[in-house]
């Protein structure tokens, strides 16, 4: 009776993330040498969220670039990554924590098509990722925390000015 109710759902489990041993933060000695990112939330004037995902560049901490939509799966980030990457290079090493856009097979694999070391943070520890918390800190005080946005053009246009 189960099964021909279709009642009989596979569960799924929890994927274990494998221990992390992260380097200590440390100043890249060249541009390029090592990238941060991070993902933030928002919502517009109409209660609908959006996320922004930040890339800076850890030797100089100057922003890269911002893209900001409703949904950042990871293959929009992978192209995104290469769209930075013809104006900046690609990196040698990539500092993220272990969100699923980055612990994906998609993004593992174009880490490695491209000879990016990814840099994971250890779980609950976003210290070891200042750089990038750091931004995230300027980026909300003075962008998503001034303005009011009507929608995603807006908040595109505030960001890139």
């Amino acid at each position: 009776m189960y099964c021909e109710l279709t009642l009989n759902l596979r569960v799924k489990r929890k994927q274990r993330i494998p221990p992390r041993n992260p380097e200590r933060l440390s100043v890249p000695s060249k541009q390029g040498e090592c990238w941060s990112m991070d993902f933030m939330s928002d919502s517009n004037r109409n209660q609908r969220r959006f996320r922004t995902f930040n890339v800076i560049d850890d030797f100089n901490c100057e922003a890269l670039g911002i893209d900001i939509a409703v949904n950042l799966p990871a293959g929009r980030i992978t192209r995104y990554l290469d769209k930075l990457a013809k104006y900046h290079g690609y990196p040698l090493k990539i500092r993220v924590d272990n969100g699923s856009e980055f612990t994906g097979k998609t993004f593992i694999d174009w880490a490695k098509s491209h000879g990016i070391t990814i840099d994971y943070i250890q779980p609950g520890s976003p210290y070891q990722n200042g750089y990038i918390e750091r931004f995230n800190r300027t980026y909300r005080t003075e962008v998503l925390g001034l303005y009011l946005f009507n929608n995603l053009e807006q908040a595109r246009k505030v960001t890139d000015e």
